[in-house]
């Protein structure tokens, strides 16, 4: 196992307290964190664990103004909801912070004014959208407009959700605010900023020569094409009336940037948790920091937040930032704003005590050198394949057959066999196995390490048959009780950083406690003697109405975004009066209706509109109505659309029809009958 430093501060990324926690921040952050410290604990290593919300920023005033509430109300909502459903998890913060506490507002503001001090910063002005009713700046996502690349008309200034492209709000065709609705104005406004290019002799030498070999490839990768591309300064502080006030003269109505304001979280919840000693996880260089991060955070915490460090001169710098790629959910990219998601929260409510089936199936499908995929019919078949029929299985055999056979008490070893000795090397040889991938950030290839621990056990049970065995050799049944009991307390150590609640039931079934990580594959963890406690079920089964629960709220969900997207299309551009008046809209009477030939979408239809003759009119409804149920139907025309002819027929207007979100189409009808001819007012 490799040498490892004596003490540890380990960083989970700040969650935004804008809304739950899901499942892809899980596999992607705050499990693998937690499996890493708690494997330091049991190396018996002084490591915190430091987390906390991050609770300013735009979003967060976006959403408190929908909801009509206050943007403290926000984060006092989502960080007791975030806090919680942590803890019931299983994630074992030594502090869970947030932002908006008067520590952190006292070191965001006291790191900010020792950099502004030092001149650290530069000082630019610039212009910025001014909404003058709102009678403020504008942030980016306060700016709507249309995307130069795609024509969406609901971009926001800083991307286009509809095709991904990156923009500024100058970019926007016709901009407008979100406050008012009206077209914001470009006035100037300072602002101090980072220069990150002034760093980036040092970024690369730090980086891209000092991190190549021991930094993840994806993360290494990122920062090299960031440092290749040429960094720009960036601006710490912002307009904006939420978060932590720019401590400065000359800064009225100015915020520290969320990006700037949140690392520094990390540091003043050690604070919150270590009032006089914090500054040695932080200042020491005998620590070793690491961060856990999604992807989308890598050049925060690889290339931004070093710097400001860098710049204050008095921090440590992050030794380790092993962020992972994004997990999707049932093939689609999970997605907050369309509630495409499995929230903690929900799954601990619909799956009570069984947080560490969720453990395990994100940890052995972590998205650790690509995207990867989340779907509840894996989670089912893991569950039972591997957790219920592998290691559980075994772990139950090895109980229930030493109470069958032995009242409970971990009978004595005879003598060991050459197969028995076997499996005792191997078991040996698993935590130093199991940790150096830990050490390296291979949390999927660590737990699946652990479970080739549980095939062993079921094998050498399977070969050796002590249920046929007792009826001839009571003691050489004994002794195979021995060894398979001494692999199965090897799990309660083992198996703690990744199935907490699994091993401590296991412990209790045992009768024994975690112990280090080094003892954890002794051969005499249980000695001859030892009482067992009474066997239960680690691990049950899930059934298919449960798994198919889940995926109805996940339909469910698809739908009601299908049909909010349908109303909420953007409108179109305004038309005037007159030109409405242009429009002829009559109610007409369906005579006839036939399908037009060799088409299948087409029908013709005879509409009587009160004049001599019935109109014809060529419609594309045939995959929604049988022709001979439209007769006698009333319906709404267009009456004065240019004439066309579709398929050979002279179609003379133009039916209305109401389309919802899945495509089905429905008559547009008076409430009750009227002359054919009758005008639509």
């Amino acid at each position: 196992m490799s040498s490892l430093p004596q003490r540890y501060t380990v960083t989970a990324a700040l969650p935004y307290a804008n809304g739950p926690v899901h499942i892809g921040h899980l596999a992607g952050v705050y499990l693998p964190a937690d499996i890493y410290v708690r494997y330091l604990r049991a190396q018996q290593r002084d490591v915190k664990f430091i987390c906390g919300s991050d609770e300013h920023g735009v979003p967060i005033t976006i959403r408190a103004q929908k909801e009509g509430v206050t943007p403290q109300q926000v984060v006092d909502k989502y960080h007791a909801i975030i806090r919680d459903s942590f803890q019931e998890f299983g994630v074992s913060f030594d502090i869970y912070s947030r932002t908006s506490s008067q520590t952190h507002a006292e070191v965001a503001s006291g790191f900010f004014k020792k950099l502004y001090e030092e001149g650290k910063f530069i000082e630019q002005v610039s212009e910025q959208y001014y909404d003058e009713k709102a009678d403020q700046f504008l942030a980016d996502r306060y700016i709507v407009g249309t995307c130069p690349n795609c024509g969406n008309e609901n971009a926001y200034g800083d991307q286009c959700e509809k095709c991904g492209t990156s923009l500024s709000p100058t970019e926007l065709i016709n901009p407008r605010s979100m406050l008012s609705g009206n077209q914001p104005v470009l006035r100037e406004t300072k602002h101090w900023y980072l220069p990150l290019d002034q760093y980036e002799p040092w970024l690369r030498e730090w980086i891209v020569e000092g991190h190549k070999q021991d930094w993840k490839a994806n993360v290494y990768g990122q920062c090299k094409s960031w440092i290749d591309q040429g960094l720009h300064p960036r601006a710490v502080t912002r307009d904006l009336d939420w978060g932590v006030p720019v401590p400065v003269a000359g800064a009225e109505g100015k915020v520290l940037y969320v990006w700037f304001d949140a690392p520094i979280g990390y540091i003043s919840a050690t604070k919150d948790l270590l009032p006089d000693t914090w500054e040695t996880y932080w200042k020491d260089q005998g620590t070793k920091l690491v961060h856990f991060i999604g992807k989308d955070n890598i050049v925060f915490h690889c290339i931004i937040f070093p710097t400001m460090l860098k710049a204050h001169g008095d921090y440590i710098l992050p030794d380790n930032v092993p962020a992972n790629e994004f997990l999707n959910l049932e093939g689609d990219k999970i997605s907050t704003s369309r509630n495409w998601a499995v929230w903690l929260h929900e799954y601990l409510q619909d799956f009570p005590g069984q947080a560490d089936v969720l453990r395990y199936v994100l940890c052995a499908n972590a998205p650790e050198t690509k995207d990867n995929d989340f779907t509840w019919k894996d989670f089912q078949a893991r569950n039972n394949n591997e957790l219920v029929a592998n290691l559980g299985n075994f772990v139950n055999r090895a109980v229930v057959l030493t109470h069958k056979f032995f009242e409970g008490k971990v009978p004595a070893a005879v003598s060991f066999t050459t197969e028995d000795e076997d499996v005792l090397r191997q078991l040996q040889e698993f935590p130093a196995r199991i940790g150096e991938l830990i050490d390296n950030y291979r949390f999927r290839d660590a737990l699946n390490e652990l479970m080739n621990l549980s095939r062993l056990g079921n094998k050498y049970l399977a070969d050796q048959e002590p249920w046929k065995l007792i009826k001839t050799d009571e003691a050489r049944t004994g002794t195979v009780l021995h060894v398979s009991l001494q692999l199965a307390a090897a799990f309660v150590t083992l198996l703690e950083p990744f199935l907490p609640e699994a091993a401590a039931r296991l412990g209790r079934m045992l009768n024994t406690e975690k112990g280090t990580w080094p003892q954890a594959g002794r051969p005499d963890a249980l000695p001859a003697g030892h009482q067992l406690a009474e066997a239960a079920l680690l691990f049950t089964k899930i059934e298919d109405a449960t798994v198919e629960a889940q995926m109805q709220k996940l339909l469910d969900t698809k739908k009601a975004n299908e049909l909010a997207a349908a109303v909420a299309a953007p409108a179109k551009e305004d038309v005037s009066f007159e030109q409405f008046q242009q429009m002829d809209l009559r109610i007409g009477t369906i005579v006839a209706a036939e399908k037009v030939a060799k088409t299948k979408k087409l029908l013709k239809l005879s509409v009587d509109l009160g004049f001599d003759e019935p109109r014809t009119i060529v419609s594309g409804i045939a995959e929604h109505f049988l022709p001979e149920a439209l007769i006698g139907q009333q319906v709404q025309v267009l009456l004065n659309l240019a004439p066309r002819e579709i398929k050979g027929i002279q179609s003379q207007g133009m039916l209305l029809m109401a389309e919802n979100a899945d495509g089905v189409l429905s008559l547009m009808q008076p409430s009750s009958p009227v002359r054919p001819g009758s005008g639509v007012a």
